[in-house]
């Protein structure tokens, strides 16, 4: 490898590569190398911490703004650790000349944003550059969680006989951010999904819902999550092509553009394994939030240590579904 590409940022095989080669191969750690979405510190009270960097163009788009965005996807990276989501670092790379209407905004948004879990910005930074050295303005923020549960969730606790489920209907925010692309001005009634995920995470665990591991599915998609998960769990994962929940806008949008609905990012989407018992019970909670809500698959063993996700279609064929591959959208978040 000479020079990074953007296919490096996109959450596919080639990030993938980058990651494990250069990134894990300097800073290894068992913590780490759990490869979670927010890491478990080993203080004397439990508690989860991430960090995560927005750099979405256009900065504004149907259903929020880089503002949002933010606060949803480090708030969410909690979550998906069962971690309630307590305080956050914020900071700004503002670009010269950047309009403080629209900076007034984005705060704004921020703001609303974190009524939605309670979380607070306790810290931050802001640095300001010449103009044509950014792209308007970027957000970087770390985020903290606490634990008030005894679950231990992971992408490495999926067992054989788990369900799979899927929070609700996927591809809208890939979708909406194509859409918004100067060269792509597509005209569409579609929103992105971007949202904090905290409230339905904590319902689930309100009710005693045992939750095996859960994962929002933002670069790479479902199609990513999956996959890491069979080979974080070494297990196969038998999925139903016909109950993946996909809107007609994002099918009609892949269709256009030759995509896979998997492969596109989602911010407001998560995907759940579970015991086979406590289907019904999740699917309850899931759908108070999105009727879309689905059961898509099973976990299972493979005898040959073939640890793929298997995509069953609904005329008897079946297909491998791997990491998406090359530049699918950059700058998705």
């Amino acid at each position: 490898m000479q020079q990074i590409q953007l296919s490096h940022g996109g959450g596919g095989q080639e990030m993938n590569r980058l990651i494990k080669d250069l990134f894990f191969h300097h800073f290894t750690n068992k913590i780490l190398l759990k490869m979670e979405d927010a890491a478990i510190l080993p203080t004397n009270g439990k508690i989860a911490f991430t960090t995560d960097s927005f750099t979405v163009s256009p900065l504004f788009f149907a259903g929020g703004d880089i503002g949002k965005l933010a606060i949803a996807g480090t708030v969410n990276d909690l979550a998906m650790m069962g971690a309630k989501p307590e305080y956050l670092s914020c900071s700004f790379m503002i670009e010269e000349g950047f309009s403080y209407a629209d900076l007034k905004t984005i705060v704004q948004s921020m703001q609303k944003e974190l009524a939605v879990s309670g979380a607070k910005i306790v810290c931050g930074d802001t640095k300001v550059v010449p103009r044509g050295t950014l792209d308007g303005v970027f957000i970087n923020t770390t985020g903290v969680g606490s634990f008030y549960h005894s679950q231990t969730l992971s992408a490495s606790a999926i067992q054989a006989g788990d369900a799979i489920l899927l929070s609700r209907d996927i591809g809208c925010h890939g979708s909406c951010i194509l859409m918004a692309r100067d060269a792509l001005k597509l005209s569409s009634n579609l929103i992105s999904d971007c949202a904090t995920l905290w409230p339905v995470v904590e319902m689930l665990l309100d009710k005693n819902i045992t939750l095996h591991a859960l994962r929002d599915a933002t670069r790479g998609g479902i199609s990513a999550v999956l996959n890491e998960w069979c080979v974080a769990s070494e297990v196969q994962l038998d999925i139903n092509e016909e109950n993946i929940p996909v809107s007609d806008e994002v099918n009609g949008l892949c269709e256009l553009y030759g995509f896979e609905s998997y492969d596109l990012a989602n911010e407001g989407t998560m995907v759940l394994a579970v015991p086979q018992s406590e289907v019904a019970a999740t699917l309850a909670v899931l759908r108070l939030f999105s009727v879309s809500a689905s059961h898509i698959g099973n976990a299972c063993h493979n005898e040959e240590g073939n640890h793929k996700v298997i995509l069953h279609s609904p005329w008897g064929s079946r297909r491998y579904l791997d990491l998406p591959q090359g530049e699918l959208l950059p700058r998705i978040c």
